[in-house]
């Protein structure tokens, strides 16, 4: 990240970026951190996007500062192959990691979810941490655990996690739209 700061309409974000850039142009989406960003302007190898009060509020964007490593990743082509979870950068919320320890050769991670937030969270279905798609392996109420494989630690900024911090969470949509589905059918 290079820049996070108050603009006149909007906080501005500014992410040096290399490998995704080629091709992107202002108006195209954009995930930091799992926030669906609207990319305002390249240049210099670094991408610029205008952030909402809002999304800073509910993400771990505010938390942000010159240096810190974020995920970018652009939004699927229609006409791509789907090779993993159903994850659309609308943040549900912001959990704050509990553990992260290796054990033996693996890295466990647990986070702990806003209150109220289990009922999304299914052993062995997924969640998306820092726009990290993952496979939830433990829940406990609101708190669930991942295992995290050595490409993922590479590849990702969850490596610098460390107890407290903030991360941003996405839910399973599909269990979302059952929920309210399901609401509906009951009134």
């Amino acid at each position: 990240m290079a820049a996070f700061a108050a603009g006149g309409s909007a906080w501005n974000l500014r992410v040096a970026a290399g490998k995704i850039i080629p091709g992107l142009l202002p108006g195209d989406s954009v995930a930091v951190n799992g926030c669906c960003l609207t990319l305002t302007r390249e240049a210099d190898g670094c991408l610029e996007f205008d952030v909402l009060e809002e999304t800073k509020r509910l993400t771990n964007l505010a938390a942000l500062a010159p240096g810190m490593a974020v995920n970018l990743e652009r939004s699927l082509r229609y006409d791509g192959r789907v090779g993993g979870h159903f994850v659309s950068g609308h943040i549900d919320g912001c959990g704050r990691v509990e553990l992260f320890e290796p054990r033996g050769k693996d890295h466990y991670l647990r986070v702990a979810a806003p209150a109220g937030t289990g009922r999304y969270l299914v052993s062995k279905g997924s969640i998306a941490i820092d726009g990290v798609s993952l496979t939830v392996a433990e829940v406990a109420g609101d708190s669930f655990a991942v295992w995290l494989i050595p490409t993922t630690l590479q590849l990702t900024n969850l490596a610098d996690r460390r107890p407290g911090d903030p991360v941003n969470l996405e839910f399973d949509l599909l269990g979302k739209y059952v929920e309210k589905m399901l609401a509906a059918g009951r009134s």
